[in-house]
């Protein structure tokens, strides 16, 4: 007998979906009842974990690696090539010294935050319910080996290739492998050996998810042999572009235009003062290089991972780092009720006859078809389960067959077998049971279904949906015994009650959702139950419920009127799975960034299309895999203190730009223009680069500095425009102290090249230190307390500055001692450009603020009276 081969999806010589289940049962060596636990662990020795081919992105050799692929880097590299080829053996040494720190400190970073985001994701590994030694139990879907026999229901991702052993009514979506929108019908049996993906209707798939129904599987090729790992780089979802990477991306633009025009300026400009080529080539490209925040890749990685470790100890899981961002520009909630706004914990309240008196008849079958049922487990069902009433006692009852819940029909149908017949047992949406339904079952008996009793049944659904209850219609239908039942017996049902469930209002939700709105978030609840049941919730948890949407409503509507009302509505009712994403795209379109909460498989298309995709750690599989971010309960005081951690973490990455670019700025441009008018070089090409290298070393604490509280009051969006003006503002504040330091040392002073060289080193790094303190707030700096990291580096990179001439290592870099009064000369210097900087930053501020205001009151959002638009402050 022999395994699975290594080759795609062959056992033996046939494909496996083309074999009869007996000869492939005895080829796997494996039963219909599952494998040995022992020898699982075999075959997971053998085969390997159920992954596709593992990516190497987060080795240590590769992150390391990474660090060389940067252009800057590059640049670095060719200088320091380019000075041994001429001779300079000894500038090289010390360009290559700088290259490696820059590299070591960057790997540093960037695989620790790597590391630390897959301890993260091990939080949240999904799990299958497998058979081993004949019994079924969960374990993690990466523990799956060929022979395993797996168990499948409405909401479960595949996470294997195999083929159907039994099934009930079961549809699977394969749009991942087929592109087809609508779910393909499985079924046990064999397939063509030649056949493709989706003629294989025997055959499930990894990455496939399943729709309705429910199946046992026998587990054929796992990992990087399935199918979806043969085409995975085709099929590969992509993620769309966030806003902040996007900003990322515009910037590194920004980046390489100034640095170009620096580059090619002042090498020709040299040239034509007859300068050494070499070094005006080194000059020039360490200009480019000091310009450039090359520790930005470094400094995102870790402000983002740390971000996710601090939402991760508040009961946020993020899967995708650059949700983050997102999570912090958020300005609109999309929820549905159920355990966000209600407690969740859903309570049987009624069970009552069609003339709403209390019926044990009722709880008896309600209860039979909650607990019999095998396919998509809910709360409505265990709440059934748990109810109690005397005479409702189910033991005399077996289970025939079910018609499993689907969202087209929304009902679940149950055939039990007493003595002397079957009978089925129907729930679902009262609307959708009175459609399957002929009769009504009244206290004078079974009557024939006419408009009166619609019309009844309507009366009481509507008062008690009024006062808050989720209601439920329950019918029956009597049969001779026979073997099975299908969707065609489902008609001619008896209307015999309802059930009636009440889920409160979560205690604190109120203020929950004022924190929201506090933070600029809007919330529109989006749900399947009726209008009278969400407007209930919405009035008793302090949001409006005047301006509802139904489903029906919505179905009306062209992709235009949609985007025209949907920021007018503020509750959707009885919405289909499929009006959810129209809704969160209609959103968008509007100018929102849109969060999506849901749990549920109808919510995966709406957690793909919002921004930030929000599922809960209980959620289906498909939802948690369409998910960003994972609630570790389902609170929205999670989130809210989500949403804090991801406007701190975005506050904290937009600091070392704006920090780096406006001191950055200033110091190249001024280097650039005195290249031109000095007679010797400001500052050495090595000199550049190790000013470059200690003053992104304080950097590295920023991910973790304190965050102005003002800072997480609205939502925070990347603007490039808004870091261009502030780059050019503080930019040109620095330069102007910069000429101030060369008049002092020319004219005052009376410098030499090497006393010019080193004393320019010292101040430039002191103010690019300094500006530091001043650009992280908007506040006075001395009002905003840095992260004690962030000071103590900063304070220490001061002093080695001052020293550094004096080391017994400055002549390798070119650096003669300094004269006390050349020293106070440069410490009062850099003491009067904090107070400009101080004022340019108030000054500066006032402006965004004027520009902010005219543009919210040209675009103000209707729903909680909120711009999309924002600066990084």
């Amino acid at each position: 007998m022999q395994p699975v081969s290594a080759s795609m999806g062959v056992v033996g010589e046939d494909p496996y979906w083309s074999i009869e289940t007996r000869e492939l049962l005895q080829r796997l060596t494996t039963s219909a009842s599952g494998l040995t636990v022992s020898e699982a662990a075999s075959r997971l020795a053998k085969f390997g974990r159920n992954t596709p081919a593992s990516r190497s992105g987060t080795s240590a050799l590769t992150v390391f690696v990474r660090q060389f692929r940067s252009p800057l880097v590059l640049i670095l590299i060719f200088a320091a090539i380019v000075s041994a080829f001429v001779g300079e053996g000894h500038e090289a040494m010390i360009i290559g010294a700088i290259v490696l720190a820059s590299c070591v400190l960057g790997f540093t970073q960037e695989y620790g935050a790597s590391r630390a985001m897959e301890a993260l994701k091990q939080r949240i590994s999904r799990k299958v319910i497998v058979l081993r030694d004949g019994a079924e139990c969960s374990v993690d879907a990466e523990d799956i080996v060929p022979g395993d026999v797996i168990r499948l229901s409405a909401g479960n991702l595949i996470p294997a290739d195999g083929v159907i052993l039994d099934a009930r009514d079961f549809n699977v979506s394969e749009a991942v492998l087929t592109g087809e929108t609508f779910p393909v019908v499985k079924a046990p049996g064999r397939s063509a050996p030649g056949a493709v993906v989706a003629q294989r209707t025997n055959a499930v798939f990894t990455g496939t998810s399943v729709r309705s129904g429910t199946a046992t599987v026998l587990v054929a090729v796992t990992g990087a042999r399935t199918e979806f790992a043969s085409i995975a780089a085709a099929l590969e979802r992509r993620i769309p572009e966030t806003e902040f990477a996007r900003g990322i991306r515009l910037f590194g633009y920004l980046m390489t235009e100034i640095m170009l025009a620096i580059v090619i300026m002042v090498f020709f400009a040299n040239l034509m003062l007859h300068r050494p080529l070499i070094e005006s080539l080194l000059f020039s490209l360490a200009l480019a290089v000091g310009l450039t925040p090359e520790l930005l890749p470094a400094i995102i990685s870790v402000t983002l991972s740390r971000g996710a470790r601090t939402m991760a100890a508040s009961g946020v899981i993020v899967r995708r780092l650059d949700a983050i961002e997102n999570l912090g520009s958020l300005d609109l909630l999309c929820t549905d009720k159920t355990g966000t706004l209600t407690e969740g914990v859903i309570h049987l309240d009624g069970w009552l006859d069609v003339d709403g008196n209390p019926s044990t008849d009722i709880l008896r079958w309600a209860r039979l078809n909650a607990t019999m049922q095998t396919g998509l487990r809910n709360p409505l069902d265990e709440a059934i389960a748990g109810a109690q009433a005397e005479g409702a006692t189910l033991t005399a009852f077996a289970k025939v067959d079910e018609i499993p819940y689907d969202f087209v029909r929304k009902r679940l149908s149950v055939v039990v077998r007493t003595s002397a017949e079957d009978v089925m047992i129907c729930k679902g949406a009262v609307q959708n049971v009175i459609e399957a339904c002929g009769f009504v079952r009244t206290a004078d008996g079974l009557k024939p279904l006419n408009d009166a009793h619609r019309a009844a049944i309507d009366e009481k659904f509507r008062r008690w949906s009024a006062d808050g209850y989720r209601v439920l219609g329950l019918a029956i239908r009597r049969f001779d015994n026979r073997i099975a039942f299908g969707r065609r017996d489902e008609t001619d049902l008896a209307f015999a009650g309802f059930l009636l469930f009440l889920d409160p209002p979560k205690k604190g939700v109120k203020e929950t959702l004022s924190e929201l709105a506090q933070r600029g978030i809007a919330v529109k609840v989006i749900s399947g139950d009726n209008r009278y049941v969400a407007a209930h919730l919405a009035e008793a948890v302090g949001l409006r419920h005047d301006r509802i949407m139904t489903g029906e409503d919505l179905s009306k509507l062209t992709k235009g009127a949609l985007f025209a009302r949907v920021q007018h509505t503020d509750l959707f009712a009885e919405i289909d799975p499929n009006q959810k994403e129209r809704i969160v795209q209609a959103l968008r379109s509007r100018g929102h960034v849109v969060g999506y909460l849901g749990d549920g498989i109808n919510d995966a298309p709406a957690l793909h299309e919002a921004d930030i995709g929000i599922s809960v750690d209980s959620a289906v599989d498909v939802a948690r895999e369409a998910a960003d971010i994972i609630l570790l309960r389902r609170d929205l005081g999670v989130l809210v203190r989500g949403v804090d951690d991801g406007r701190k973490t975005f506050a904290n990455t937009m600091k070392y730009i704006s920090i780096t670019t406006s001191a950055n700025f200033g110091n190249m441009i001024s280097m650039a223009v005195a290249s031109l008018f000095l007679p010797f070089l400001p500052l050495l090409a090595k000199q550049i680069l190790l000013n470059n290298f200690l003053s992104d070393v304080p950097s590295l604490a920023i991910a973790s500095d304190n965050v102005d509280a003002d800072q997480l009051r609205r939502p925070r969006r990347w603007d490039i425009r808004f870091v261009r003006r502030f780059m050019v503002s503080f930019g040109l504040v620095s330069s102007l102290f910069d000429f101030a330091t060369f008049a002092f040392l020319l004219l005052f002073a009376h410098a030499t090249a090497a006393t010019f060289q080193t004393a320019w080193f010292i101040e430039s790094l002191l103010t690019e230190l300094a500006i530091v303190l001043i650009v992280r707030t908007r506040k006075a700096f001395w009002a905003s307390r840095p992260s004690p990291l962030l000071a103590w580096l900063t304070l220490g990179v001061g002093v080695v500055a001052i020293i550094i001439p004096f080391a017994p290592f400055a002549a390798w870099f070119g650096f003669v001692p300094l004269p006390l009064p050349i020293l106070a000369g440069l410490i009062a210097i850099t003491v009067l450009y904090l107070a400009a900087s101080e004022v340019t930053k108030r000054w500066f501020f006032r402006q965004e603020n004027r520009r902010s205001q005219r543009h919210r009151a040209g675009h103000v959002a209707d729903t909680g009276n909120m711009s999309r638009s924002g600066h990084p402050y």
